[in-house]
């Protein structure tokens, strides 16, 4: 028995793990380049191919653009944002956790071996002694306490791929609204680039009208503050590219300083082919991620509510030992030293201060806070469908009437220059018309793009089943 309760105290400190520790300063205060890690993340059995993130994002849908550089960038940020691996890899604790969780519902089995030399009492000499220790432990779940934690870990697990899609869904509508921004800036620079060259021409001709005693001064000042107005203005829309540019190389995982190498179809080849309905469907609304992941939610805390009830149960927990003992390490396993036990325990905690039922009540109030949560859901789901057809409605109401005004600027532009070919009017009358026209064209692209915009909103509305 002696040798028993040496090996079993061997067994205990070989549980005890020292681990030297060791500081360096450095000395090297120079600029270093951030420092790169390697990934100790593998990918999993459980985990699919890639082709699931692009039915997250219906990569189909962004065709309808006909431009392949949108449809590149949509395809570089599906490999390469990093909120969306932030996001997958998510998923993957929460797949962990609910192995973890599952693991509570099989048996604990361990075993070990310790050698120990020792001096007992009473003895003169130092002798060997060999334990083999083996335990077996599990919590007997009549009562299916551990199998609903597992459920309710499962149903967290889903509410992750839930936050995932809704996080791949985010990231590509990003990238077409920036993506497009960038071409209607892109647009606008080029006419602001010819309103400014004309109000410089307009500025020009109206000095050597002012040296000839035709205009005021006055006129010739409103005239250089028009000039600098449209100038700041540009200077406006060229910031605005740039950073929208810095937006779209993080949103596709590139450093903002490779920019330059980020390629943009010109407006005028965009056209979106797509088909805009104009209502939408109650079923497409609850296949919304935001949606099915306040339903999982609701789910995980209804069960959560029934754990909260079986805690009030009591434990019930088979254990086995078994623990080999021998002099030599040839008769280490002879069941002549061995000793083994088999028991049976329920433990049902009396006094807690209250803690089992407030953690009931604390659980319900979750359960009708979810409960709450989910019907508003339902109601924001509802309001940003609504809110983005509206958009796509009015802005088209509102894009047909100003190609209609282009329509009659340019009808306008053709007679001001027919009168100016006739020598009716002057050159600097014609010029001034040429500016209106060029300003209605931004705005028929401003409008243009702002209606591709709101495609992308009522994608990211329904979920991107469009």
């Amino acid at each position: 028995m002696k040798k028993t309760l040496a090996a079993a105290l061997l067994v205990c400190m070989l549980g005890i793990n020292t681990i030297p520790v060791f500081a360096k300063t450095s000395t090297d205060n120079s600029q270093k380049s951030p420092k790169v890690f390697k990934s100790m993340v593998k990918k999993s059995k459980h985990q699919k191919s890639d082709a699931y993130k692009y039915d997250y994002v219906n990569i189909q849908w962004w065709d309808n653009f006909n431009d392949s550089n949108l449809s590149g960038y949509i395809n570089r940020a599906i490999q390469n944002n990093y909120d969306l691996k932030m996001a997958t890899l998510a998923v993957e604790e929460y797949y962990q956790a609910t192995k973890i969780q599952f693991a509570s519902e099989l048996p604990t089995i361990g075993a070990g071996f310790a050698p120990a030399y020792a001096k007992m009492p009473g003895k003169s000499s130092w002798d060997w002694s060999f334990a083999t220790p083996a335990y077996v432990n599990y919590e007997a779940d009549i009562f299916l306490k551990n199998r609903d934690k597992t459920k309710a870990s499962k149903k967290q697990y889903e509410a992750s791929q839930y936050d995932e899609r809704a996080a791949y869904i985010a990231i590509a509508g990003a990238v077409g609204a920036t993506y497009l921004n960038i071409v209607r800036l892109d647009k606008i620079i080029e006419l602001q680039s010819k309103i400014v060259a004309t109000r410089q021409d307009i500025y020009n001709l109206m000095l050597i009208s002012n040296k000839e005693g035709l205009i005021s001064t006055a006129d010739t000042i409103r005239a250089n503050k028009s000039l600098v107005a449209g100038q700041t203005e540009l200077i406006e829309f060229q910031k605005q590219r740039e950073k929208l540019m810095h937006a779209l190389a993080v949103l596709i995982g590139e450093s903002p300083d490779n920019i330059s190498e980020l390629a943009i179809t010109p407006y005028d080849k965009i056209d979106f082919t797509g088909v805009i309905p104009e209502e939408i469907s109650s079923d497409i609304i609850v296949q919304r991620p935001d949606y099915m992941k306040a339903e999982t939610m609701v789910e995980k805390a209804g069960i959560d509510v029934r754990v909260a009830k079986k805690e009030f149960l009591p434990t019930i927990n088979l254990t086995g030992v078994a623990l080999f003992n021998a002099s030599t390490l040839g008769s280490a396993w002879s069941t002549k030293g061995m000793l083994g036990a088999l028991a049976a325990g329920a433990m049902l905690p009396l006094f807690t201060g209250g803690a089992r039922v407030a953690n009931l009540r604390l659980k319900k109030a979750t359960y009708e806070r979810l409960l709450q949560d989910y019907y508003k859901t339902n109601l924001t789901a509802i309001q940003e469908v609504n809110d983005s057809l509206v958009s796509v409605k009015k802005d088209r109401e509102k894009m047909e009437a100003t190609l209609k005004q282009a329509e009659l600027e340019k009808n306008d532009y053709a007679y001001t220059q027919k009168k100016y070919n006739q020598g009716v009017i002057s050159r600097l009358d014609l010029i001034q018309v040429q500016e209106n026209l060029l300003s209605m064209d931004k705005l028929v692209a401003q409008q243009n793009i702002e209606c591709m915009v709101d495609y992308i909103g009522l994608y990211k509305a329904v979920g991107s089943k469009l």
